[in-house]
């Protein structure tokens, strides 16, 4: 189901707590609000849609990947950049890295470690961001 966008500054600056397999529904609702919203937004996170839970997707070449409760293990290769956000209004500035390890939780639960780089790595730095409370 596509969900509205949260544009509130005091609920996206919350922490979200870890998803369990109940949150399933977050995760499709994510996924359609994301395919909704492809011609403005690349990433989503949980909070985005209203769900205080540790869930991001994002697009990942023709894909549309989920990952549940990420948790960056590694990064290298810092850099400033410029974002913008489908739930806030103008561009921020940031530091993110080159290249990052995520460890996470599949669309169905299964733990995966993955190495990105470039914009990928980028759009994943923010939506865990959304997760932790932090605004770009």
């Amino acid at each position: 189901m596509i969900r509205p966008i949260v544009r509130d500054p005091f609920f996206l600056g919350g922490k979200s707590e870890n998803a369990t397999e109940a949150d399933r529904r977050v995760i499709d609702d994510l996924t359609d609000t994301l395919r909704a919203n492809l011609d403005r937004c690349v990433g989503m996170a949980a909070n985005m849609i209203g769900e205080r839970r540790r869930i991001i997707v994002f697009c990942y070449g023709t894909e549309q990947m989920v990952m549940v409760n990420p948790l960056i293990t590694s990064r290298s290769g810092p850099y400033e950049a410029e974002e913008g956000c489908l739930s806030l209004a103008g561009t921020r500035k940031t530091v993110r890295f080159g290249k990052i390890t995520v460890q996470y939780l599949d669309r169905v639960f299964r733990p995966q470690t993955g190495t990105f780089d470039g914009f990928a790595a980028q759009i994943i730095q923010h939506e865990i961001d959304h997760c932790d409370g932090i605004l770009i």
